[in-house]
């Protein structure tokens, strides 16, 4: 349950850190990029015409090239405006052009005034449209009427510019509350999660612990009567007492499952309570220790505590257990043996603790094998992919490794 709540927690971190400005990629530079040569393309075709091609070599380098550092705007918007402001004016004042001449000028302005620098924009307009009016008045040549209509040019260029800017934010401010939607969202149903869970430990504990005590009880006290008495034991009562007892054990772990929220310990101390309870157990890890995803460190965990307690339950007296934790390129080995009395004549029944495993293991993505061993005893194999780039082999450690007492 943890193992979910984690992670839907970082699944939702790496949203939000997606939602931050990105820079523009490759496309967005490509589209510039042909943004500018179109601009060129229209400048230089509508000067051949209007010239008849009779444009100085002056002229028609200005004008590509007041067009072409439009490319740069994304990255330098005033350093661009500016520029091609200076190159039209060069070629306004040299060859008296039409209006069209001012393209680059008006596009510059727009993507200065989207890029947030609306009154530097309006100001370079200004000026540009002054020089403009100006030769045209020299040359006494329609100065009011291209000047009118260059200054509807300009006076849409820094509008639309800053209705682009604004809208831009507004579609960043929608992503970011949607984001936030999701997030408030997966947080109450993690919340209502752990609630749930507590109303399930509260139901199991309320009615099921009541029951398996009084059981346990009075198989205890009719274990002790009849000892008191000198009475033969029933192996039924005394299979009663010991099963309500296992019972309980299992119940009490199951709701303290169900209680905590907390991240699952080092599997070294699983080892170190086997190891206290009886049973001899040597611990092994192998490869570039290091630090697992909750999720991964989780299902490891609780691999080998299912493993070790099938062991004191079952491998019988005497029997050694060995737990190796793998570090392998791209994945970790969990593997838990013993040299208990299972034999591959005798198939195995799988219960409720294999079962819990196979399903952990299938949710971390691996792949689970458990059985008894050719030589005698049993073995739980699991491989759990890392899910992302492993660390470099040339930084291996050396074995880590502790024997049983």
């Amino acid at each position: 349950m943890d193992v979910g709540a984690g992670g839907s927690e970082g699944a939702v971190t790496g949203r939000r850190a997606g939602a931050s400005a990105a820079p523009p990629g490759p496309r967005a530079y490509l589209g510039d990029a042909l943004l500018a040569v179109v601009v060129a393309a229209v400048v230089v075709l509508g000067a051949t015409l209007a010239d008849d091609g009779r444009a100085a070599a002056i002229d028609y380098v200005l004008m590509v090239a007041s067009a072409l550092v439009l490319a740069g705007h994304r990255r330098a918007p005033r350093a661009v405006l500016l520029t091609s402001t200076a190159l039209t004016t060069a070629y306004v004042v040299h060859a008296h052009p039409g209006t069209l001449a001012a393209l680059p000028v008006v596009v510059a302005v727009h993507t200065a005034s989207r890029a947030g620098h609306r009154g530097l924009g309006a100001a370079v307009a200004g000026g540009f449209l002054a020089v403009y009016i100006t030769q045209d008045a020299l040359a006494a040549d329609g100065a009011t009427t291209r000047g009118m209509l260059l200054a509807g040019w300009f006076l849409c260029a820094v509008v639309t510019g800053l209705a682009d800017k604004n809208w831009q934010a507004y579609l960043h401010q929608t992503e970011q509350r949607a984001l936030e939607a999701e997030r408030t969202r997966e947080e109450a149903a993690l919340r209502r999660a752990g609630e749930e869970r507590l109303r399930i430990a509260r139901e199991l504990h309320d009615s099921l612990t009541h029951s398996i005590s009084i059981v346990k009880l009075q198989a205890g006290v009719a274990v002790h009567l009849a000892r008191k008495r000198g009475e033969e034991i029933p192996p039924a009562l005394l299979a009663i007492q010991e099963a309500s007892g296992e019972a309980m054990r299992e119940l009490r772990a199951t709701l303290d499952v169900l209680r905590t929220d907390e991240p699952a310990g080092d599997p070294a101390t699983l080892v170190e309570r086997a190891r206290a309870a009886g049973v001899p157990v040597d611990y092994t890890v192998t490869g570039p220790e290091r630090e697992l995803p909750a999720a991964l460190h989780r299902a490891a965990y609780r691999i080998v505590q299912e493993a070790l307690t099938n062991v004191a339950r079952h491998a019988g007296r005497g029997a050694r257990a060995g737990v190796l934790l793998a570090y392998e390129e791209g994945e970790l080995t969990v593997l838990v043996t013993d040299t208990g009395t299972a034999s591959a004549s005798r198939p195995v029944a799988e219960g409720t603790g294999l079962t819990g495993m196979r399903e952990r293991v299938a949710e971390a993505g691996g792949t689970l094998v458990a059985g008894p061993r050719e030589e005698g005893g049993f073995e739980v194999r699991a491989r759990l992919p890392f899910g992302e780039k492993p660390p470099d082999p040339a930084a291996r450690v050396p074995v880590r490794e502790t024997a049983a007492p």
